[in-house]
This record gives structure tokens, sequence and C-alpha cells, in this order.
């Protein structure tokens, strides 16, 4: 598949990792490489540019791709990440993915596009046939100053979706890859499905 050079693509890696005992998840082993590695791998062939938004270890996260970290202090949640990824994105789109869903599909990118640009919609949003996957969503440029408004007033990212009116976009037939590794025991899982 051809790189799209006019999006950057940014992995929320931000997290404080609680469930896995408050390790950082994106550099938390899963078949031998970083979990970071495989998400930026999966991206790397859709999009011209990676961010990673990490708070910690930057310099350890710094081997995959370009690192920022939130323009506000503490753990603000994936909606800080976004801010801070619009603050350093130079092309027209910009799309989000969590690190902690390794594989995400390899058409990630053209699908989401396709949608938006179907309806003239400014964001575009995976539905996996069950439910919203707000983290994995692709966002016009000029969203910027929306996403920080809604930070500031400390909305969930589906909410300020709701807001911008991102259109959702089917993706059932590839739910299982949007699923969140957010435990020791479902790295281990994923690596009985995954790993010969």
């Amino acid at each position: 598949m051809r790189r799209n050079a006019d999006i950057t693509a940014a992995i929320l890696a931000g997290g404080e990792g609680r469930r896995v005992g408050g390790a950082d998840k994106g550099l938390l082993l899963l078949a031998g490489k970083p979990l970071i590695e495989h998400v930026a791998m999966a991206l790397r062939e859709q999009t011209g540019t990676i961010l990673i938004c990490a708070n910690r270890h930057p310099d350890r996260y710094a081997h995959f791709a370009e690192v920022i970290s939130d323009t506000m202090p503490g753990f603000r949640g994936p909606l800080a990440g976004i801010v801070s990824a619009f603050a350093h994105c130079r092309t027209d789109w910009l799309l989000t993915v969590p690190v902690d869903a390794p594989s995400p599909p390899a058409d990630l990118v053209p699908r989401l596009l396709a949608a938006a640009n179907a309806v003239g919609a400014d964001a575009a949003v995976v539905h996996d046939g069950g439910r919203r996957q707000p983290l994995f969503a692709l966002y016009r440029q000029h969203l910027a100053s929306s996403a920080a408004a809604a930070l500031q007033a400390d909305a969930p990212v589906h909410r300020w979706q709701d807001e911008i009116g991102a259109v959702e976009t089917d993706f059932f037939d590839l739910a299982r890859s949007f699923a969140n590794l957010n435990t020791l025991e479902e790295f281990r899982d994923w690596e009985k499905l995954h790993v010969p």
C-alpha cells in the first residue's frame, strides 16, 4: 500500500499504565519487541510522518519515531495527547491510534479518509461493529483549536468527536484489529494467537 505523505500519525502512549502495575505499556515486550514497535511498523506503510505522544522515557521511544509530550502537566488522558499532536502536525490530516492495539489494519488510513471525503466531514472514527473506537480516528489539521477547547473543558474524546461531526466508519470485518492489550495476561493471550 502506498504511503500517504499528507497524513501524520500520532501514537498515543502517554498513559499511566495502571493495569500493568504502572509500567510504561508501550515499552513492554510483545512477541520479543516493544509494543510501540508493532504499532509504528503498521503505520509506517500508510503515513508520511509518525509522532509518539509519550510522557515518560522519551529517549527509549525515540528509537521508533519523533517523541512529543503533553502540553499540559499531569496525565490528562488521550485528548491531551491529541492536542499535543495537533501542535506538531504539519500535514492536512492527523491520524491517531492508541499504543495498546498492536495490529491496526493495513487499510486504516484509506478507509477513514474515504469515509470523511465521501460526506465532506472533517473527521472520521472507527466503529468496529459493536462500538465506536474513539482513539482510532482521522482529523483535519484545522480542528486543533477545537481539540484544545475540548481539553480545557475536560470533555472526553467521544463527546468532542460528536461536536465536530466525526463520521463513524465501519470496520466490523476487522473488529479484532482494535482489541486493546490492557493487562499482562492479555499480552500473553495475544502472543498465543499470533506467534507460531
